[in-house]
């Protein structure tokens, strides 16, 4: 279930945008966070109760559709562990590095599920 493109290896295709879509293919790329978007989930419905809008489930949709991305691509997977473990070394200057790259990687994930 894996398909080749301009960045390489993808574990699984992209999901749509529905939260049966979403929550499918976390159950593949990473099933330790599945209770963790379910609790998301719920506050972002809260919310959007509270708020009447449906501002809060869009960000919810889009958060975990960037985040499914990183994990389904081992390329963007490998970035993103490795900026995120060394956001915290004890040289500055590595872990400014981090965060530039944690970011990029961020943005990247963003902009394949926006397009």
């Amino acid at each position: 279930m894996s398909t080749q493109t301009d960045h390489g290896h993808e574990l699984i295709p992209r999901p749509e945008q529905t939260a049966d879509a979403l929550r499918a293919a976390l159950a593949v790329v990473a099933p330790g966070r599945l209770d963790e978007m379910q609790s998301t989930k719920d506050e972002a419905f809260a919310k959007a109760v509270e708020w009447q809008s449906l501002s809060p489930v869009r960000s919810w949709v889009l958060v975990w559709a960037r985040d499914i991305e990183i994990a389904r691509r081992p390329d963007l997977a490998t970035r993103h562990a490795r900026a995120t473990s060394d956001l915290e070394h004890e040289d500055p200057v590595v872990a400014q590095e981090a965060l530039r790259e944690l970011t990029v990687v961020l943005d990247e994930a963003m902009k394949a599920v926006r397009a």
